[in-house]
């Protein structure tokens, strides 16, 4: 079942440690909301199932439309609804990152940074020392626990986020946390630089193809992609086309293999999910094919997504766009 309690804790960083267990090691954030409620973020450093190693995938310019749903700096605990078109982190559906960005670090090693725990510390530290800077926690939250201390900083009550990495694709007991729109994250908001910061988290345990409903591995599906794999992609939208409505935009494909490919049974989705089948027949090695979607997708102009899917359901391959890419009528964005 999925994650009972899932959401985004917005506060501000005032204190983070290095955890010492050796059982499951986190990286301990402290972070205050704009009440004075006080917040422990556990974030995994190293998996409890093998490969111990955690992979990540670290932004540092991070552009998505997600960054425009969030509550402001220091709002404390939000609720999200495990649904498409939400605040949700979905790392499969909602093409926050290219999972071939995806490497391995060990949790905590002599040195500087070489580790997991170093990354996240330079970030997290780079907050703790901006006034303005807010840090957004995706993730399961516990507590608050009115007679418990926290461990580790010792406010009282206890209370924090935890899960702050992908939840789905689990395998044995970690089954029952799976989920879609359900995974955790952390986003840091550093308004003097007008950016944002993101730092993804899985398990080299979980896999990449995911049910749409339950979040369970597709154990016949391939693993996870690497760089430059995908035969098909999404190199171009026009979502603003110049002109009153209704808008005729479009989405380009290429054949980026040396061989055709069959697009029959192929899908374009939109941020909502909703879908355009591709016209059958064969897409010849390295054309491009626009397609007119304006009948089914919404592309819209504060920003959106666009998923390709195989015959199978499976992702191929996935963009997204912001409010600010969308602005200028007639520009076509390209990917």
């Amino acid at each position: 079942m999925p994650l009972r309690s899932y959401g985004v804790l917005a506060g501000q960083a005032v204190d983070r440690r290095r955890e010492d267990s050796q059982d499951t090691p986190h990286f301990q954030i402290q972070l205050n909301d704009n009440a004075g409620t006080q917040y422990r973020i556990a974030v995994n450093v190293q998996s409890q199932q093998a490969p111990s190693e955690l992979l990540y995938a670290a932004i540092e310019d991070f552009r998505h439309p997600l960054t425009e749903l969030l509550p402001e700096v220091g709002a404390g605990w939000t609720t999200l609804s495990s649904q498409p078109g939400g605040a949700g982190l979905d790392y499969i559906r909602g093409n926050l990152f290219d999972p071939g960005q995806l490497r391995s670090l060990p949790p905590d090693l002599p040195g500087p940074d070489n580790d997991l725990a170093d990354l996240l510390d330079h970030y997290v530290e780079r907050a703790i020392s901006d006034p303005a800077a807010g840090v957004y926690a995706f993730g399961q939250r516990w507590g608050p626990e009115p007679r418990t201390p926290d461990k580790i900083f010792g406010f009282q009550p206890g209370d924090g986020v935890h899960d702050i990495h992908m939840n789905q694709g689990n395998t044995g007991r970690f089954t029952a946390d799976d989920g879609v729109w359900q995974d955790g994250g952390l986003l840091l908001r550093f308004p003097g630089d007008s950016r944002w910061v993101a730092v993804f988290l899985a398990f080299q345990s979980q896999a990449w193809h995911t049910d749409d409903i339950t979040g369970h591995a597709i154990t016949t599906a391939p693993p996870r992609p690497v760089p430059g794999d995908a035969p098909v992609r999404i190199v171009a939208a026009l979502v603003n086309p110049a002109g009153p409505a209704p808008e005729a935009e479009t989405v380009t494909l290429l054949n980026a293999s040396p061989e055709p490919v069959d697009l029959s049974g192929w899908r374009l989705v939109d941020r909502r999910q909703r879908a355009l089948p591709l016209p059958a027949g064969g897409l010849a090695a390295g054309a491009t094919l626009a397609l007119p979607v304006s009948s089914v997708l919404q592309l819209g102009n504060g920003g959106g997504a666009i998923t390709l899917l195989d015959p199978a359901g499976l992702k191929v391959h996935g963009v997204s766009y912001t409010q600010e890419q969308a602005r200028p009528e007639g520009w076509t964005i390209t990917f």
